[in-house]
């Protein structure tokens, strides 16, 4: 699939699949690996839903689908699935890649490797200095800087890398600013770098979509720079992301002092590559493989012509046991649940598109209680 371009018939359909409810990245490829067009899998989705016990799933329409395609187009932007040539590939090596991305600005940018900086909200002035000037300075060295456009650490780090380029990953629509003071950031960018997201256009941004916002910018990248970050910041789950994506995790230290450098502190003490200058993050990340892009069928649970329904049943009752409210990885799940893979991947579907069982950044699931 790498490398081919969607007709606009398939991009129309690959949006109706991801956008239809309870449809998130492993249920639309563990969807494409089961059925030979997403045509196919879309006429699926009731009655998958429905073995789990949810009766009208809401499917997308064409007419959605078509609508928010010319939106995005009339602000000159375009969607880019996974596996096609603009396709970011440092993203797409990672297991929840999103099917689609919502692009406003210039796709090279990501041909280039791509470093995150992320940190506090409320950072020091000497925070947004210091990220702000790295951030240049690693632009300047052939680099493409990604963050988040949040207020501090990531606000400081796009505007040092404007002259040379720096892509925003949005937490709601590619089209809603948020926060609202950085508009005029916003559009600098739109017009010099990049914009992205896979959330539905016009939606603002909800307490579930920072997470998933988090593992692009992770993902995006080859390593992960936390210029601030308290012990309960946000920026210290992008760098799990990171890490948990075989990317590197870099901190600048901080005062002991001082509440925002707790948790960059916290990562040094656990490995974290030790950020002063540019030319640290240089060394760490460039040359840094990726690995290949995780679309393997097998992966995916493709092999289900063997099983029936009566497996599926106990298969969804035993998981649905297993799991709680905290999140747990699904190869954690697929070591302990004594059911074959395909046969829990199968079910955990079903769960999903139930709305019984809620999937998280990392492949990671939990019960909805």
């Amino acid at each position: 699939m790498a490398g081919r371009v969607l007709s606009d018939d398939e991009r129309l359909d690959w949006l109706r699949l991801i956008r239809s409810e309870n449809v998130g990245p492993i249920a639309f490829f563990q969807l494409l690996a089961r059925y030979p067009t997403p045509v196919l899998a879309l006429a699926a989705l009731p009655e998958l839903a429905h073995r789990a016990g949810r009766k009208g799933l809401r499917v997308a329409t064409r007419a959605e689908a078509a609508a928010e395609i010319a939106s995005l187009a009339r602000l000159g932007g375009r969607f880019v699935a996974r596996g096609e040539p603009d396709y970011p590939a440092a993203l797409a090596a990672i297991e929840d890649a999103p099917p689609l991305l919502a692009v406003r600005g210039f796709a090279h940018l990501w041909q280039r490797p791509c470093v995150a900086i992320v940190g506090a909200r409320n950072a020091s002035l000497n925070g947004q200095r210091f990220a702000r000037d790295i951030a240049r300075e690693l632009g300047e060295a052939g680099m493409t800087v990604v963050s988040g456009l949040a207020r501090g650490i990531d606000t400081a780090a796009h505007r040092g890398a404007l002259e040379t380029g720096t892509v925003a990953v949005m937490a709601g629509g590619v089209d809603v600013v948020y926060p609202a003071e950085n508009g005029d950031l916003y559009a600098r960018i739109c017009a010099s770098g990049a914009v992205v997201s896979e959330i539905r256009l016009g939606e603002t941004p909800q307490a579930r979509h920072f997470p998933r916002r988090n593992r692009i910018v992770a993902g995006m990248a080859v390593g992960t720079l936390v210029v601030e970050a308290a012990l309960r910041s946000g920026s210290l789950i992008t760098a799990r992301l990171a890490a948990d994506q075989g990317r590197e995790v870099l901190a600048v230290p901080g005062s002991p002092l001082d509440p925002r450098a707790q948790g960059t502190n916290d990562l040094l003490r656990n490995g974290a590559v030790l950020v002063e200058t540019a030319r640290d993050v240089l060394d760490a990340v460039l040359h840094r493989p990726l690995g290949e892009p995780e679309i393997d069928p097998q992966k995916y649970g493709a092999n289900h012509c063997d099983i029936d329904a009566i497996q599926l049943d106990k298969a969804r009752t035993d998981l649905l046991d297993l799991l709680g409210a905290g999140p747990t990885s699904v190869d954690e799940i697929l070591r302990e649940c004594q059911l074959s893979a395909p046969v829990a991947l199968a079910a955990l579907l079903e769960l999903e598109l139930a709305g019984l069982v809620d999937r998280h950044p990392g492949n990671r699931v939990s019960r909805r209680l």
